[in-house]
């Protein structure tokens, strides 16, 4: 009996040692059930990356379904998206960017700038506010150990999340998007005559992969959340923390191919509680405070029927219009703002029963 006990021992030590150095931390689960498959210190707090950009893809996918935001909605790029740090697009600040290319420019070649973009046209032109409704929405996903503090996942020692929240993002975005689960499955994004190619190997050399997100910072080293589908069976696989981008693949390869035929993965917790996730409430996502674009919402004989205006143009879309006399009228106008924004603030009065028209 003891000498089943060191050997037991020993395996287990072998184990852990050579998960520790292909990864800080993993987890496997069915993306349609939840069921933990696996898992190796999936409640380690770490460092994220660009799977971060999941999120910025949920709240663009929200946005979207609820007539915010439209596909050929243009995004103003400001000085501060332009001026993100690598990986980049290369956009130009006053440039504008359509939100399909900006979610195929995040979602294949991870675009710092063009995360900062979206992130400043959906939240009032304030990246940090759009960090915090991310974290808002994690909480409501079911994430407890996830802060953001930017759209993209850039060095910052507050930027923390676990292999657990990942895979729980993962899943809320793959349950509650299915009309854009496409986007995590493109190969390749053209722009301007460059073709990028995504870093997620899965997608090139393992059958049946679906999707999602690759990521790298110095501190978090090398991620994935990868999915595939075999047999009508969904499964993702989260690596946090591998040395390098082989590694980071051979495990996701390894980890979903005895999940798929149903071989036992050694754990330390034969009993893992399914993930659970809930959908999140609509967000209230503001549009953009800077650009070149406005809408007029009237004009009135009065300063006072003006001022009503402006009250109900806040508490309708969320902008704060000002009045100017113009003659003898008063005109209620919301200006310098994208043209994004300018779409959707006049969509949303127009749906409310009231006139306005756009401006340049």
């Amino acid at each position: 009996m003891k000498k089943l006990l060191v050997l037991i021992t020993g395996y287990w030590l072998l184990v852990t040692s050579a998960h520790s150095a292909e990864f800080r931390a993993a987890l496997v689960a069915d993306m349609d059930t939840g069921e933990v498959i696996f898992q190796s210190n999936a409640d380690l707090q770490t460092y994220p990356a660009s799977l971060t950009k999941i999120m910025t893809m949920y709240l663009a996918f929200d946005a979207l379904r609820a007539g915010r935001l439209r596909l050929d909605d243009r995004l103003i790029v400001s000085r501060t998206a332009a001026a993100a740090p690598p990986v980049r697009l290369g956009l130009a600040a006053g440039s504008t960017i359509s939100v399909d290319d900006a979610l195929r420019a995040i979602a294949v070649h991870s675009s710092n700038d063009v995360a900062r973009a979206l992130a400043e046209n959906l939240q009032g032109g304030r990246e940090t506010s759009f960090a915090q409704m991310m974290t808002d929405v994690a909480r409501q996903i079911g994430l407890t150990q996830t802060n953001f503090e930017n759209a993209s996942g850039l060095p910052n020692d507050d930027h923390m999340s676990s292999a657990r929240d990942m895979a729980l993002l993962a899943m809320a975005t793959w349950q509650h998007f299915p009309e854009f689960r496409h986007y995590f499955a493109l190969r390749t994004f053209t722009w301007e005559g460059r073709t990028h190619t995504s870093g997620n190997r899965l997608l090139r050399y393992f059958p049946g992969a679906t999707g999602m997100k690759t990521g790298f910072t110095n501190a978090a080293r090398f991620c994935l959340v990868g999915s595939a589908e075999r047999n009508g069976r969904n499964l993702m696989v989260v690596i946090l923390g591998s040395p390098d981008r082989d590694t980071r693949h051979r495990v996701s390869v390894r980890l979903l191919n005895a999940a798929f035929a149903g071989e036992y993965i050694p754990q330390p917790t034969a009993t893992v509680p399914a993930l659970r996730t809930t959908s999140p409430q609509p967000q209230a996502t503001g549009p953009v405070a800077t650009g070149h674009t406005g809408v007029q919402f009237g004009a009135f004989g009065s300063r006072a029927a003006a001022d009503t205006q402006i009250t109900r143009v806040r508490q309708i879309t969320g902008l704060s219009a000002a009045a100017s006399q113009s003659g003898n009228l008063w005109r209620v106008r919301a200006s310098g703002i994208s043209e994004a924004a300018a779409q959707n603030a006049c969509n949303q009065f127009r749906s409310a029963g009231h006139e306005c028209f756009i401006f340049r």
